[in-house]
């Protein structure tokens, strides 16, 4: 029998990215689906591209019931999720797809999000959603906290170099372009086509982007000492991906031995032959994760470059690829899809 599933905040990205994928996964059934200002419409009718799907229609939460669903994908807004989740019977398994618990330390997440966490005693339990490096802990979890998209493509290029003692920790530059879906849904002035194509621009310049706390909260347990890089994420006239360039000192040859060895058997990671280089392109609409080495003219540095779609597998595809531990069925199921090309 497939497992009952809903998805809250189902009119967002990441929620009608979470309907495609589960539309091929078989073991899984879609049971409510919310959007508190889009309530009574067809999903069908929000997102046309979804319009051959047998859905349900569109609730508000309140008006959902949970009897016999098994696990909850919530993509809500920031902020919003924590109350949500509070609220939620306890059977629930939860995967949340927001920032809300993200980080463990709850003086970590005033500082980056500027406000009391609500629910302080759920942020202390959940486990933290980067897929292959806490496999054990997701299975066992009751809520998920997925990571955040950059995050996601940093820390894929990183951690195994960290864990390693391969670089230079004290010297990590982290160049990222995030294609525009990475901001959400939401209307705003400065994502309007007028004001965003053709154009190229930097933002959160100087160390204020809120993943960064995602960094230094896991670069730094790893290490086992502080660990904090230099970050400076870009916009692109794109809708989907991310590109991270990190330049490191260390070994180039060492580097991608390094990656290439922690990631062999991982389905989703695919370190390239030692001097290719990723594009979005090859990964875009797919759970795939393109990672590259190519040695800087200057001897004794690295450059790592790493793809990622934003919205499957740095949000609703690493969100799947948990629901699936969490639920004890294979970790690839409809996840499999390759990438959209060109």
């Amino acid at each position: 029998m497939a497992h009952s599933v809903a998805i809250l905040g189902a009119s967002g990205y990441t929620g009608a990215e979470l309907v495609r994928l589960i539309a091929t996964h078989g073991d899984m059934q879609i049971a409510a689906l919310s959007a508190d200002r889009k309530a009574g419409q067809a999903m069908g009718d929000v997102f046309p591209h979804l319009r051959h799907l047998d859905l349900p229609v569109l609730q508000k939460i309140d008006d959902i019931s949970f009897d016999g669903v098994d696990l909850v994908f919530c993509a809500l807004p920031h902020a919003t999720s924590q109350a949500v989740i509070k609220a939620l019977p306890s059977h629930l398994k939860v995967v949340d797809l927001s920032a809300d618990f993200r980080l463990r330390d709850e003086a970590d997440y005033v500082k980056w999000y500027g406000g009391q966490h609500d629910a302080q005693d759920l942020q202390k339990t959940a486990v933290y959603g980067l897929t292959e490096f806490y496999r054990d802990e997701i299975a066992a979890a009751r809520l998920v906290a997925g990571t955040g998209c950059n995050a996601a493509t940093g820390q894929y290029a990183l951690r195994p170099l960290v864990s390693e003692g391969v670089i230079d920790l004290d010297h990590i530059i982290m160049d990222l372009k995030c294609g525009v879906s990475g901001a959400g849904r939401s209307l705003k002035e400065n994502l309007l086509h007028a004001e965003l194509s053709e154009g190229y621009h930097a933002y959160a310049v100087g160390g204020t982007h809120r993943h960064l706390g995602e960094f230094d909260q896991e670069f730094s347990m790893i290490a086992g000492r502080p660990v904090q890089v230099q970050f400076t994420p870009h916009l692109m006239p794109t809708n989907r991906g991310i590109l991270a360039t990190v330049y490191v000192h260390g070994d180039p040859a060492q580097v991608h031995d390094v990656l290439t060895q922690a990631y062999a058997a991982e389905p989703f990671i695919d370190v390239l032959a030692f001097g290719q280089h990723p594009s979005t392109r090859h990964v875009r609409g797919s759970n795939f994760c393109h990672i590259g080495v190519v040695g800087d003219r200057i001897e004794g540095r690295a450059i790592v470059i790493a793809a990622l779609d934003n919205l499957t597998k740095g949000s609703s595809g690493q969100a799947l690829q948990n629901a699936n531990l969490m639920l004890g069925l294979p970790e690839t199921q409809g996840l499999m899809l390759a990438p959209v090309f060109p």
